[in-house]
């Protein structure tokens, strides 16, 4: 059996390594983390594929310049996980930069050792 505290620490680690390479604009990376089938839904209800996701950050359609961590929270349920983190983020989305108060839920798998995002909820708080 896995030890939870571990698990929490591995989905840390994942979650914040993405954010970093969202910045980095490094989409060979983040591939590596995110689900075949991941989506990511914008605040503004958009559900968007990884690809066209991809696509915007290094067209730099969407620029991630910076992120603050504000408040975060792990679940584990076996080899589920449900993160949620709450970020102050300096990004340009579609033309309009701002510093977002985006909050991410993201659920992820673990398989094969390794956790997954399978795919990512942006609101704002």
């Amino acid at each position: 059996m896995d030890n939870i505290e571990d698990d929490k620490s591995q989905v840390l680690d994942v979650t914040r390594q993405l954010t970093q390479l969202m910045i980095d604009m490094n989409t060979v990376v983040m591939n590596k983390f995110l689900d075949t089938h991941f989506t990511l839904t914008h605040i503004t209800g958009y559900v968007q594929s990884k690809a066209e996701w991809f696509d915007e950050i290094e067209s730099e359609q969407m620029k991630y310049y910076s992120f603050k961590e504000v408040k975060i929270s792990v679940k584990i349920e076996e080899d589920k996980a449900t993160f949620v983190g709450q970020n102050l983020l300096d990004a340009r989305i579609w033309g309009t930069r701002n510093n977002w108060r985006l909050q991410q839920t993201m659920q992820l798998e673990k398989l094969n050792g390794k956790w997954i995002i399978l795919k990512s909820v942006a609101t704002t708080f």
